[in-house]
């Protein structure tokens, strides 16, 4: 048996490669230890969000600020949680009032219907919403053609129906004899 020895002297450990920047330290053959989190490879746990009213010492939320409210509004017209903004609870507590006190006074929109209103149809389809609705409207009908709702249509190819004889009108007989 031969003892190697390397070049850069004495090291204790196993031999490290390039080092790479990730979650697991660097090795993708690690074999499912996860890294420093000990969950499974590759996966990371997002960074945690920050209260946007704290980091700016806001100590009341006022409904009338509608530019910073709007933005804990969803596109559905519902309000955001916790989770998803990253507001603390006691901010989350006030946002909501006040989000509910600016919907009261028609501020901000209640739902999705009211915000699609206000978009043009193309950005309507862009955001993939559904089609506005159609305006309705009679059936075209040419002048000079009556079909009662509910009779079948005429067909074009079919000689047009027979028509009915004439019937002469009876005149009422004169009350006074003619003169002569």
């Amino acid at each position: 048996m031969s003892q190697e020895i390397s070049d850069s002297g004495p090291r204790s450990g196993p031999p490290r490669g390039p080092r790479r920047d990730g979650p697991s330290g660097g090795s993708d053959r690690s074999g499912g230890s996860g890294g420093r989190y000990g969950g499974p490879p590759g996966l990371r746990r997002p960074r945690r969000k920050v209260c946007t009213f704290c980091v700016d010492k806001v100590q009341k939320i006022d409904y009338k600020d509608v530019g910073r409210i709007r933005r804990f509004i969803s596109d559905r017209g519902k309000i955001d949680p916790r989770r998803k903004s990253g507001t603390c609870a006691k901010h989350q507590r006030m946002l909501t009032t006040a989000l509910k006190r600016a919907r009261l006074m028609a501020m901000l929109p209640y739902t999705a219907d009211h915000v699609r209103g206000l978009m043009s149809p193309q950005a309507r389809a862009m955001a993939g919403g559904p089609p506005p609705p159609k305006p309705e409207r009679p059936p075209y009908r040419p002048s000079g053609e009556f079909r009662p709702a509910g009779a079948p249509f005429p067909r074009r190819d079919a000689p047009p129906p027979p028509a009915a004889p004439a019937v002469p009108v009876p005149t009422p007989a004169p009350s006074e004899p003619p003169s002569s």
